[in-house]
């Protein structure tokens, strides 16, 4: 209930009930949050909810379209103890129905690629890049997430398909040449560190709207918006 309570202030706060002119809404907000945050948790279509909250599927569709937008995250500016974080920035496919934003890729799916920063200490996500074609590269799609921006004077994390792009990232073996002890050293601590972006990925693809998005258009990015609050919201309750 505490989540959900902060849930529903941010939604109250940015307008979510709207001018309260014209034609009323059928359920009061906090049911209209609530239904949005089953849709992304449970994947149901719009069909599937519309009788568990007594209204028409497209009411449902209004209600998702009106109200995601409001629980996007709001980016993490720089911190004022930026030299002493850490943050892991990484990539992850999530499978879309949308060809006009993602792309056949590695796993053999359309599927979008999404940039994610994360705060190595608390596992909060820092901020989330909008969505690029599943066939783009890590390192290509950090260049043109603008997420440079605000990590001035932080230190950031990526593995080594993040070189040349200004991060920390793992030593590279050279032909013939193997890693030196303290190269090794250094990469297991890299390893042990980066993992926790991992972590993150896995607690957010509990909501299963990250793992076959039907949305189109900017329906992707407001559902990962809105599931990297929610995620941050179960970890600081």
């Amino acid at each position: 209930m505490t989540q959900f309570s902060g849930l529903l202030k941010v939604v109250r706060e940015r307008g979510g009930n709207g001018t309260l002119r014209g034609r009323p809404w059928s359920l009061p907000l906090g049911e209209r949050v609530l239904m949005v945050a089953v849709y992304y948790r449970t994947n149901l279509t719009m069909r599937q909810l519309g009788p568990l909250f007594g209204v028409s599927s497209s009411t449902v569709c209004r209600v998702i379209q009106r109200l995601g937008p409001l629980l996007a995250l709001e980016p993490v500016s720089r911190p004022s103890d930026a030299p002493e974080r850490m943050w892991i920035v990484d990539g992850t496919l999530i499978p879309v129905r949308d060809r006009g934003v993602g792309a056949s890729s590695r796993n053999y799916r359309f599927s979008a690629n999404v940039q994610v920063i994360v705060d190595a200490e608390t596992r909060l996500v820092a901020a989330a890049a909008r969505p690029v074609p599943g066939n783009t590269a890590d390192a290509r799609a950090w260049r043109d997430s603008g997420l440079a921006e605000h990590c001035r004077g932080v230190t950031v994390l990526g593995d080594g398909a993040y070189i040349s792009t200004g991060l920390v990232v793992p030593h590279r073996k050279r032909p013939g040449r193997a890693l030196l002890k303290g190269e090794e050293e250094d990469n297991a601590a890299h390893r042990k560190v980066r993992a926790r972006v991992e972590h993150v990925f896995s607690r957010m693809k509990n909501y299963k709207i990250l793992r076959d998005c039907r949305q189109r258009g900017d329906g992707l990015h407001h559902a990962v918006q809105a599931v990297a609050r929610m995620h941050n919201l179960a970890l600081a309750a």
